[in-house]
């Protein structure tokens, strides 16, 4: 390989990273002045499907409203606890992917929080309820508190962070805690006739 592409290669994966989020950090990286984030995330359908794939949530992205930058947090579940390490800032649910087998959908929001130094925050169960596949396909997306979820959210974290019990715990939903937004087809798409794609809009 000549110099020449070793140069173009290179300023090609620079130009790639440059729109990537940070995957968020576990709560063991200590950053300073960096709060335990943790919560949970369930995903419904709200309406009768044809795919055979249920829907998961693959990741979703948080914004820190003053620095800009980008969180992206794998989740790639149906159910799951999420911990995550974040400075002390305002931050924004900015969007999430919906993931049902080779199906990928994208839905921005703005739901939004404030993370304080040196703390241990819950932010609730976000429950993301997925229409079924057809043109104007909407997601609705809800944040609720729910003393048994907590518990369960709780215990889950300990397990892996034993370091973080005993320590007080601030509960905090994102506002606003329920809204309903346009669900989105991205590629990569399974490879059909465009013909047959009814739900690529």
């Amino acid at each position: 390989m000549s110099w020449l592409s070793v140069i173009v290669l290179g300023a090609l994966e620079c130009l790639l990273a440059a729109g990537c989020a940070t995957t968020a950090p576990s709560p063991d990286s200590q950053i300073p002045h960096a709060s335990v984030v943790f919560g949970r995330t369930v995903t419904v359908l709200t309406a009768p499907s044809t795919r055979r794939y249920e829907p998961k949530v693959r990741f979703f992205e948080l914004v820190n409203r003053t620095t800009q930058e980008r969180y992206k947090v794998e989740v790639q579940s149906q159910d799951k606890v999420f911990a995550i390490e974040l400075p002390a800032g305002d931050y924004v649910l900015s969007r999430v992917q919906i993931s049902e087998g080779p199906f990928l959908s994208m839905a921005d929001l703005d739901a939004a929080f404030q993370v304080e130094s040196d703390r241990v925050l819950y932010l609730g169960t976000w429950r993301f309820g997925v229409d079924g596949p057809r043109y104007g396909r909407m997601l609705v997306v809800s944040a609720v508190q729910n003393q048994e979820d907590q518990e369960e959210a709780e215990r889950q974290i300990f397990v892996r962070y034993p370091e973080l019990a005993g320590q007080p715990i601030a509960s905090l939903l994102p506002a606003p805690v329920a809204a309903e937004v346009r669900l989105y087809e991205v590629m990569p798409y399974p490879y059909y006739p465009r013909y047959y794609r009814r739900h690529w809009w």
